[in-house]
């Protein structure tokens, strides 16, 4: 993999954002953001349990789902107050996925302010929380709907691995889903990454990003970015998603949605060993052509 780092900004106006990011499909990081709203300093774990510690919420675990699991099937249940309990005190392997704690606690979203001058269309409806105890994964996938996402970290550190739609089949995307058939855990430490160039040689070819995000920081992910996150220490992040910026995208999400995703989740429950078979098939086919045009150029 051929990694750099993500541009880091201060302040910059919405012009300039759009002309050197949004436009281009470049992520980066702006750093002074969200240190203007009230949730920066306000958003902390007792304030998160005063509010919606009573909710029950899917957690999810760090193995990678297999021929038999549906997409974002839950690993178990808890109270989102015994969750923070329980990874506030060390390393835990559970996080939560798209809890949209803004329904319940609806005074939140006076803790923010949306993004309006750099990014037209956000799902006002979605805003959307992730939180990781240290040592948990997100592993690779990019999102179903293809929004634009601007995603605030806080509390604790974790790093990003990014790499943009085209890499797709360099990157082993299972037909059908969101996922990469590859393993990308803990791939910046060469004596624990899974990264197995051997089995996915296609790997080597593609290019990506590597940053870590802490406290306050905020990545603009561009529509259709894959990304790896790995908790660095327990915390959690707010994700803004705004509409893909294409008609084409608009559609092209829409039939992840509604198409892909229910048919994968049928033929996974109809015939499960045949349907991961035949994805095997077209994944290593399609890394193939890949690493036959990039040997060709």
């Amino acid at each position: 993999m051929q990694l750099n780092p993500v541009d880091v900004v201060y302040d910059i106006s919405a012009e300039e954002f759009k002309n050197k990011y949004y436009n281009k499909n470049k992520p980066v990081v702006l750093r002074n953001l969200s240190k203007q709203w009230p949730a920066y300093t306000k958003w902390t774990w007792n304030y998160l349990k005063q509010v919606a510690g009573d909710k029950k919420i899917p957690i999810y675990n760090n193995v990678k789902s297999d021929a038999y699991t549906p997409i974002n099937k839950a690993d178990g249940y808890t109270t989102f107050g015994d969750y923070i309990d329980m990874i506030s005190k060390g390393p835990a392997e559970w996080r939560i996925f798209f809890f949209n704690i803004f329904s319940h606690s609806p005074q939140l979203k006076e803790d923010f302010t949306w993004p309006d001058n750099y990014i037209k269309g956000f799902l006002k409806s979605m805003p959307s929380m992730f939180a990781g105890g240290q040592g948990s994964i997100t592993h690779m996938h990019f999102d179903i709907d293809l929004p634009s996402l601007i995603h605030t970290q806080f509390i604790g550190k974790k790093r990003v691995l990014l790499f943009p739609n085209e890499e797709k089949y360099k990157l082993y995307r299972k037909p059908f889903e969101v996922l990469s058939l590859a393993d990308f855990s803990n791939y910046y430490d060469d004596a624990k990454s899974k990264v197995d160039t051997k089995k996915f040689p296609a790997l080597e070819l593609t290019h990506g990003y590597d940053v870590i995000l802490e406290h306050g920081d905020t990545l603009f992910m561009p529509s259709g970015f894959w990304h790896h996150m790995e908790y660095i220490e327990s915390g959690f992040a707010m994700s803004l998603r705004a509409w893909n910026k294409t008609i084409t995208g608009k559609i092209h999400g829409g039939w992840n949605v509604v198409g892909m995703r229910n048919i994968d989740n049928l033929m996974k429950k109809t015939v499960p060993g045949k349907w991961y078979k035949w994805k095997e098939k077209q994944i290593y086919r399609a890394a193939s052509k890949e690493m036959v045009t990039s040997n060709n150029i």
